[in-house]
């Protein structure tokens, strides 16, 4: 790295953490430039002296991809201050971020990494790849509506995109996103009056959960997922990192 890069660009490509995590680290006072607490803004080279927390971050750490069926009750952050807070459930001994964010109400694929350009990519909406969930509501979910789903809803922040839904039974279906709003599903359904009461993500991309895979587990992602993440996104699959065989909460 010859040209200057921002130091939250320099954080992510380095694998620590994703640009937005490294802004509330740089917010924070614990990231250091050359000895010197860092500014948001701030950039570095590759000769300068790179810290986060008394850490060196120069050399690139192996890269990390987890896979993990989010149980309803945990909070999508790296806050450890937050209690039920995923990082803290998996305890995985490395230092990993969530890709995206699943609601607190929310359960399903939720993917960790320690890959910040991935993540930047995976969270991007230029490279609209698809996530698809589960959602079952109250009352029953009728053909009209469907419809209405599928061309788009007026929300307060603008229409959704046009999607694909289909009817799983009465008052359960699936729907494809390629956009990823706050709460999205759950102010589309409200916006035609409907409750939400479970919502479940099955698949990010490339990557699917089968309705099997026990709440409260995680595992490595395998070789071929992650290039096939990685091409899904326009990097370079390359070879995967060997993962060791380990795995939580019994998976």
């Amino acid at each position: 790295m010859n040209e200057p890069t921002r130091i939250n660009k320099y954080l992510s490509t380095h694998g620590y953490c994703s640009r937005r995590e490294a802004d509330r680290l740089i917010e924070q006072g614990k990231v250091f430039i050359n000895n010197k607490v860092a500014g948001l803004g701030d950039k570095v080279i590759d000769r300068d002296d790179v810290r986060v927390e008394g850490r060196d971050r120069k050399k690139p750490p192996q890269k990390i991809y987890l896979f993990f069926h989010k149980p309803v009750g945990l909070i999508t952050t790296t806050d450890h201050k937050k209690k039920d807070n995923v990082i803290d459930f998996i305890d995985y001994p490395e230092r990993v971020f969530p890709i995206g964010r699943l609601d607190v109400q929310s359960s399903g694929l939720l993917l960790l990494t320690n890959d910040g350009v991935l993540a930047n990519r995976l969270m991007h909406p230029r490279y609209e790849h698809e996530k698809e969930y589960v959602v079952t509501v109250s009352p029953e979910l009728n053909m009209i509506d469907i419809g209405r789903l599928q061309s788009g809803i007026d929300l307060e922040d603008g229409p959704t995109l046009p999607t694909k839904v289909r009817k799983l039974d009465s008052n359960r279906f699936a729907i494809i996103l390629k956009e990823g709003r706050n709460r999205q599903i759950r102010r589309m359904c409200e916006a035609l009056g409907y409750s939400v009461i479970a919502l479940k993500r099955t698949r990010i991309g490339t990557v699917k959960m089968i309705s099997s895979y026990p709440p409260g587990n995680w595992r490595h992602l395998t070789e071929k997922e992650v290039r096939d993440l990685k091409k899904l996104v326009g990097l370079d699959p390359g070879p995967a990192p060997k993962q060791k065989k380990k795995r939580g909460k019994n998976s």
